[in-house]
């Protein structure tokens, strides 16, 4: 994000980097669908879309490799990652122990420069619904889940939960049915209750939150494969 919030790619925020610019272009065609699932992502071409050398592309394909949303197969190249029901299932199934586990731990602890910076991205992620900018909108909630732990202060779990909340965002893109984004009441009330220390509220908030993504997705969904033609057009 532009401001204090975390990146889901790097704890920096203010870096900015040609590698780091393509990274958050791509993940944001990902997940606005404009880079389907399945899609191989072929270093030349996307070298002739941006304008920048293969080195460069690498990069940012290894970081959308770490978090997991694209899966780098020897000898055939990078692709957009496509989990199956099952393997989407258990990836929220992780994300929310882990949630809860967070919620525990930052129940009542958090600073108020910590809640300021939340508030914020609260904001700029209902911003980016207002502009209807539904893939710059679910990476901006996915770095509130990201920041919330980080101020809960295990870092394993912020590592484990970097590539679970995008895997996330990859299934709300692949299976969801509409109106997946994070509620802004949700992260306020949630925000609110952890501010006040009450655990029990915290973790009723938490559970109901996560269980608007996988109520709203349809599993049965058939993923449709694509290619780079609609970045390319």
């Amino acid at each position: 994000m532009e401001t204090t919030a975390v990146s889901l790619a790097t704890s920096n925020i203010r870096e900015s980097t040609p590698s780091l610019d393509i990274y958050r272009q791509l993940f944001d065609s990902i997940l606005e669908q404009r880079l389907a699932p399945n899609t191989k992502l072929n270093e030349q071409d996307l070298a002739i879309v941006f304008g920048v050398s293969r080195t460069l592309i690498r990069q940012a394909l290894q970081r959308l490799a770490a978090e997991q949303v694209v899966v780098m197969q020897k000898n055939r190249g990078a692709f957009v990652a496509a989990p199956d029901s099952v393997l989407a299932k258990q990836i929220l199934e992780a994300r929310e122990l882990i949630e809860m586990a967070v919620i525990d731990l930052a129940c009542g602890s958090l600073t108020s420069q910590t809640v300021q910076q939340l508030q914020l991205m609260i904001d700029m992620e209902q911003q980016a619904l207002d502009f209807g900018d539904t893939g710059t909108a679910l990476r901006r909630s996915g770095e509130f889940h990201l920041r919330l732990a980080e101020a809960a202060g295990n870092q394993p779990y912020v590592h484990m939960l970097r590539g679970l909340i995008s895997q996330t965002s990859l299934i709300i893109t692949m299976y969801g049915q509409g109106g997946n984004s994070c509620a802004r009441d949700e992260h306020l009330n949630l925000l609110r209750a952890l501010q006040q220390g009450d655990l029990a509220s915290s973790r009723r908030l938490m559970s109901h939150h996560l269980g608007h993504v996988r109520t709203g997705c349809d599993f049965n969904r058939r993923v449709v494969n694509g290619n780079l033609a609609t970045l390319l057009s």
